[in-house]
């Protein structure tokens, strides 16, 4: 598109890269200290629900207290269940529960491929397709989502 005014050309991102700033935006949110992860929801080109990693509402962060999971050495994709936080994948179904709004069809942009948790929930959300940022060292995840059907993209 050019600018007639001006003659200077405006380059627009593609949709893709529109939401991964925006996921990228969410991120800067998030009150993890090892992994700052922000998650977009979107269908028809219109956002539905974002979310970041961070504690549960009315629970103090870890950005606020220390993080349990650098404290106990325990490396990154394992034993998720020792952490204050909810990944943004989830906080992003969560707060489109809380909203009322169906996100079966939809399209997940992350800034992180999603753990196994947040696949499985994504799956039985109907989530038809999944695109990255980054990739995450969990690969059972990358199974199931690959048997459920589910298209994940790197960008």
């Amino acid at each position: 598109m050019v600018n007639t005014k001006n003659k200077k050309a405006i380059i627009r991102p593609s949709w893709d890269e529109y939401f991964m700033e925006m996921a990228k935006l969410v991120a800067k949110r998030s009150t993890c200290l090892r992994r700052s992860v922000g998650a977009v929801l979107v269908k028809d080109k219109r956002i539905l629900a974002t979310g970041y990693n961070g504690a549960p509402r009315g629970l103090k962060h870890c950005i606020d207290i220390g993080c349990m999971r650098q404290k106990l050495r325990i490396p990154s994709g394992q034993r998720h269940e020792l952490c204050r936080a909810l990944h943004a994948e989830q906080n992003a179904l969560i707060q489109a529960s809380l909203y009322g709004i169906s996100v079966e069809g939809s399209l997940l942009y992350a800034t992180n491929q999603p753990c196994v948790i947040c696949a499985k929930m994504l799956i039985n959300a109907g989530i038809k397709e999944i695109i990255i940022g980054e990739g995450y060292p969990d690969k059972m995840a990358m199974d199931f989502l690959r048997q459920a059907g589910i298209r994940v993209r790197r960008i």
